[in-house]
């Protein structure tokens, strides 16, 4: 199930919030933990054992890390190997085994498995709360529920954000509800509802319709046009997706922490990945990259450091050449602006501006790579992009008739990607528009984002396996 369904904001919602809030306080999270099974159970009826499995395990994990101190470290390795164990299997085994046939010219059976939703979101979560617990940031769960219903809280469950332990223990246990806390959060699910199926779907309808095409077909500014579409394709799916989930979260009383910043208005590569997928950044820096040394190393292994979190990074979103291709991109941006650049030091307004475009620019070559289906496709891809096909056309009437239908939308998403809302933030017009006129536009961009649902219109979602 995902939230951008009819099922899901007409049936399951409305159904959970009415069990929710008439229940008493002692029973809420028992409804919310079987109402995260039953999601996860529509889309997976297979996995959902999987997933309880991984409650069950981590929750004795936790318990014997604190209570066993002479073998913690021990119960440790073990709770780190069983999780990443489940997620190497089910997603990186068939990956692994290709490249092994490659390499030692072997014909091993390539075993493949459909991937559990979520798996890399809640893997991640129940990493965190491990190893919080062995460094004694975080107490190990007495109740089962309580850690069931962390690591499967449908809300942020399927697309993250990633959720860290220490950041939800105290609300797990006691949390307010309130009118004013649920009308924030159905604000917010609204404005995600509509950037997932508004913006996001109509840009996946250009940007598939360039990246399916053999490259030689697309003329330059058409290849330029899919590219540029899917940039705001994944960043209108994948952010709508958190809004959604903070959304859900404040109407059941849970405050999640932002995901996405604006990433589009980044001044270089460097603040591009603060802004974006901020909890995985986080995760990653915590987890990973201060472990190793963080930055308070040699050049040498300050580099090694970043390019072990970006392999990782870009092992995380996919067992594909293109995802750590897509990685190892980001870790030579990040070493050359670290010790080459140094994009804040730039002095000028005109080279900061050039830089800036030349950052958005790599955002987007790197994007083209990310989505295409192989290496050679996504070369091919960046290569069309310049006209080495002979295709150097900057207007034909495949362009025409994709700004025709899908041009507001491309226009409101570039709108959007920027912090428009800041300028009238705090002004009288805005504090009126507020309280009187913006109700009304979220209700109408909900229906009309439903009525897209109802026809059938095209309703992708990228994350969805991730």
């Amino acid at each position: 199930m995902v939230f951008s369904s009819v099922i899901f904001a007409f049936a399951f919602l409305p159904l959970t919030l009415l069990f929710y809030y008439i229940s008493k306080m002692e029973y809420r999270n028992f409804i919310l933990l079987a109402a995260s099974l039953m999601f996860y159970a529509y889309g997976e009826p297979r996995y959902v054992i999987l997933m309880m499995l991984s409650i069950v395990c981590n929750y004795f994990f936790a318990r014997a890390i604190q209570n066993r101190s002479y073998e913690k470290k021990i119960w440790l390795i073990l709770g780190i190997t069983y999780n990443l164990g489940i997620l190497f299997v089910f997603k990186y085994l068939g990956f692994s085994i290709s490249i092994f046939n490659s390499l030692f010219h072997q014909n091993m059976k390539i075993i493949s498995f459909v991937l559990p939703i979520g798996i890399s979101f809640y893997t991640f979560q129940s990493l965190s709360y491990i190893i919080d617990v062995y460094r004694g940031t975080a107490e190990a769960q007495k109740s089962i529920v309580s850690l069931g219903l962390y690591i499967s809280l449908f809300p942020q469950l399927v697309a993250g954000p990633i959720v860290r332990y220490n950041a939800i223990e105290r609300q797990i246990r006691e949390r307010k509800v309130g009118l004013e806390l649920f009308g924030e959060g159905a604000k917010r699910f609204i404005c995600g509802f509509c950037k997932k199926i508004l913006l996001s779907n109509n840009l996946a309808a250009v940007s598939q319709f360039y990246f399916e095409r053999s490259p030689i077909e697309n003329s330059v500014a058409g290849a330029w046009l899919g590219a540029i579409c899917f940039s705001l394709q994944i960043y209108y799916d994948f952010s709508g997706y958190s809004d959604m989930a903070i959304g859900l979260g404040k109407m059941f009383g849970f405050e999640f922490e932002e995901n996405f910043n604006y990433p589009y208005i980044s001044r270089s590569i460097t603040e591009f990945w603060r802004r974006w997928h901020i909890s995985l950044g986080q995760w990653f820096r915590d987890y990973v990259y201060i472990p190793l040394g963080g930055g308070r190393v040699s050049t040498g292994r300050h580099i090694f450091n970043l390019g072990v979190v970006w392999l990782l990074t870009g092992i995380w979103h996919g067992a594909d050449f293109t995802f750590i291709t897509w990685g190892i991109l980001y870790f030579i941006a990040l070493v050359v602006e670290k010790y080459i650049v140094h994009p804040e030091k730039l002095e000028s307004t005109l080279s900061r501006s050039i830089y800036r475009i030349l950052s958005l620019l790599y955002v987007n070559f790197c994007w083209v790579i990310f989505n295409a289906k192989s290496l050679k496709e996504g070369i091919s891809y960046w290569l069309s992009m310049f006209g080495m096909y002979s295709n150097v056309r900057l207007y034909d009437m495949e362009i025409v008739r994709m700004l025709q239908e899908y041009g507001i939308f491309i226009a409101a998403a570039i709108i959007f990607s920027m912090p428009v809302k800041r300028i009238f933030v705090g002004s009288r017009i805005y504090a009126f528009a507020d309280k009187n006129v913006l109700p009304f536009i979220y209700l109408l961009g909900f229906l009309w984002a439903v009525s897209f649902l109802i026809i059938g219109a095209h309703n992708p979602f990228i994350y969805f396996n991730f």
